[in-house]
C-alpha cells in the first residue's frame, strides 16, 4: 500500500532481458536503506527488491506488467519516481495507491499557468475506468486531484514542488504515463456494473 507521495528519482542503470521479464537495475538515495522483498512503486508500479549492491538494487516486471505498463518503454538513464510501501500509523499524506496500475494515458495538454502546470490526459474509455472532478488519481505514482473529468480524459494542476520534485518535468505532450484510478472508485464502478 502506497500514499502516492513521492519520496525521491531514481535512475535506470541497466535493464536485462530474461526470457519475457526484464530485470531493472535502479540507483537511488534510498538505496542503501532497502531490504530485500521489499515493495517499491517505480513510477506507480509496484514491484519487488530482490538484490542490493551498493546503491543500486534490482526489480524485475514480469509479461503482465510489462503488457499493461509503461515498462517496456524505459531506458538506461531515464528517471522514475519512486516510494516505499507506507508504514501503519503513518499519516496518508495522498491517498490509498496500491501500486497496480489499471492502464495507461497519454499527455494531451500541457499549459503554463502562471506558477502552476495544468496538463491533461486522456486514456482508453473501454477500460471504464472513471474519474470525478476534485477526486484522486495516480499518475506515474503521484498522488493527483482531478481538476477537470471527461468520460476519457481528465486534467490535473501540479504545483511547482510537485514538478521539480517528480518526472513531471520529464512529461511532455505525447509522453505515456501509468495510471492507477481510485480504489474506492473502481469499486463502487464494479458494484454499479453487478447491478445493472
Amino acid at each position: 500500500m502506497f500514499t502516492g507521495i513521492i519520496e525521491t528519482i531514481g535512475k535506470i542503470e541497466d535493464i536485462i532481458q530474461e526470457n519475457e521479464n526484464l530485470h531493472f537495475f535502479v540507483s537511488s538515495e534510498i538505496s542503501a536503506e532497502l531490504k530485500i522483498d521489499q515493495s517499491v512503486a517505480h513510477n506507480g508500479i509496484c514491484l519487488t527488491v530482490v538484490a542490493i549492491e551498493n546503491n543500486v538494487y534490482k526489480v524485475t516486471a514480469i509479461k503482465e506488467t510489462i503488457d499493461k505498463t509503461t515498462i517496456g518503454n524505459w531506458g538506461k538513464g531515464d528517471l522514475i519516481n519512486l516510494e516505499r510501501a507506507m508504514k501503519l500509523g503513518d499519516r496518508l499524506d495522498g491517498h490509498i495507491v496500491q501500486g497496480h496500475v489499471d492502464q495507461t494515458g497519454v499527455c494531451k495538454a500541457i499549459i503554463d499557468a502562471n506558477g502552476s502546470k495544468y496538463f491533461t490526459f486522456e486514456y482508453d474509455a473501454k477500460a471504464r475506468n472513471i474519474t470525478i472532478e476534485k477526486g484522486s488519481i495516480t499518475v506515474n505514482g503521484v498522488s493527483l486531484t482531478v481538476v477537470d473529468s471527461k468520460e476519457n480524459e481528465f486534467s490535473l494542476a501540479i504545483i511547482p514542488y510537485t514538478f521539480e520534485n517528480t518526472n513531471f518535468k520529464n512529461i511532455k505532450v505525447g509522453s505515456s504515463v501509468n495510471l492507477e484510478f481510485d480504489v474506492i472508485g473502481k469499486y463502487v464502478n464494479r458494484l454499479y456494473d453487478i447491478r445493472k
